[in-house]
């Protein structure tokens, strides 16, 4: 009976990995439509989101705030800087820490992407304060990690 009930943690239906992959996806996917227009993917939309907050930061700054580690910033950014939204640039003081940089266009996209946010929340059938109880809660699960 015991090794039952092993197996039954097993079951999709116990797992609640599942529906945060799965709610997860199912928030970038809304997202595709505001964000091709702009010609970037979601991810490229965090690194905005940071970067319009506090332009100049290190990738380990950003890597460290988007919970994302250098090997997959670094080609994102590698693409960002390609399509001229940012630069990354050496530091002086010590050339193993790299910058980035909005160029113009790329601070440009803020006042495009501005009303996202809002169409987003729109598109969302949740209330505020389940979205703000929902938001505290996936915070607690990131920062127990």
């Amino acid at each position: 009976m015991e090794e039952k009930n092993n197996y039954d943690r097993l079951k999709l239906e116990n797992q609640l990995c599942f529906p945060l992959y799965a709610c997860a996806r199912k928030v970038v996917n809304r997202y595709t439509p505001y964000l091709k227009p702009l010609g970037i993917t979601y991810t490229q939309y965090l690194v905005f989101l940071v970067l319009w907050e506090q332009d100049g930061l290190t990738v380990g700054e950003l890597g460290q705030k988007l919970y994302l580690d250098n090997g997959t910033l670094t080609p994102l950014l590698k693409k960002m800087e390609a399509a001229g939204h940012i630069t990354r640039t050496r530091s002086k003081e010590d050339e193993r820490v790299v910058q980035v940089f909005l160029t113009p266009e790329g601070r440009n996209l803020r006042e495009e992407a501005k009303d996202i946010p809002a169409k987003m929340q729109e598109c969302l059938s949740v209330s505020p304060e389940q979205a703000k109880q929902l938001y505290q809660l996936l915070y607690e699960v990131l920062n127990m990690a």
